[in-house]
């Protein structure tokens, strides 16, 4: 089986063993949330590592899409890991964390948002921010993304 229809039927099957275990994401609460509560945070990735699966060029796929990818990764960020401060202008994405908790420093809550095992979460325009594992165990996430290659790469291109 090619290494993208596997990661698609492993991450289906992961879904439908109990969809009732994955859930909509954390969101920051109500009273936390800030216009530019952040505009910066850890610069620096540590302790994080980040292997693309699969990708599908889009540009055979969809018109207009040229220079972009839709891609599958897998990261593993160990306690006390960062992934850096980045954007997703331009690179909407959506993460799913298998196992452990990571939290968020989001540039819109004052708070962290902590991210549990079933938790699924959209990264979107607008969106900027910082991941930290402040827990015991690595935290596993699967994220899908679409990659600009027209851009130059970003030293915080992680999440």
């Amino acid at each position: 089986m090619k290494p993208l229809l596997f990661a698609a039927a492993a991450l289906a099957g992961a879904l439908s063993v109990s969809s009732a275990a994955f859930a909509a994401g954390a969101e920051c609460p109500a009273d936390q949330v800030r216009a530019n509560a952040r505009t910066t945070g850890e610069m620096t990735p540590s302790k994080v590592t980040d292997n693309e699966l699969e990708a599908l060029a889009l540009g055979g796929e969809i018109k207009g899409l040229d220079n972009r990818r839709l891609r599958l990764r897998r990261l593993v960020i160990q306690p006390g890991g960062v992934v850096p401060w980045h954007s997703h202008t331009d690179r909407p994405a959506l993460l799913m964390t298998l196992s452990g908790e990571i939290t968020e420093y989001r540039s819109s809550c004052a708070v962290g948002i902590t991210h549990k095992a079933g938790d699924v979460t959209p990264e979107k325009k607008g969106v900027s921010h910082w991941w930290k594992n402040n827990g015991k165990v690595p935290a596993v996430i699967i994220a899908a993304d679409i990659k600009n290659d027209g851009e130059p790469a970003a030293a915080a291109d992680m999440m």
